[in-house]
């Protein structure tokens, strides 16, 4: 098993939920309104100053399913551009 991470711009949720619904992964958890700061999405703190926020996606899936999404992920940001979204694979050692 692993877990897909997505953290993107949630100026571009209905887009990444899209891409979502195309793999057939249904189950996720969503935190939305996250702050942060990246090397290339800069600084997003929902403030005046630093305009903007972000949105989590963990997908909880099995290796196939994470490929899956990846690819799509790949497909999405060469239309919006860099700066929006990035995905993380990590291992899942246990569901219970």
């Amino acid at each position: 098993m692993r877990m897909v991470m997505i953290v993107y711009n949630e100026a571009i949720d209905m887009e990444v939920m899209e891409v979502l619904k195309n793999c057939a992964l249904k189950n996720y958890t969503k935190i939305m309104g996250v702050f942060g700061q990246g090397t290339t999405s800069g600084t997003h703190l929902g403030n005046d100053i630093w305009p903007g926020r972000n949105n989590i996606l963990y997908i909880a899936c099995e290796e196939k399913q994470s490929i899956q999404m990846l690819s799509c992920i790949k497909e999405l940001r060469k239309k919006i551009g860099r700066e929006g979204i990035k995905a993380f694979v990590l291992p899942l050692e246990d569901v219970t």
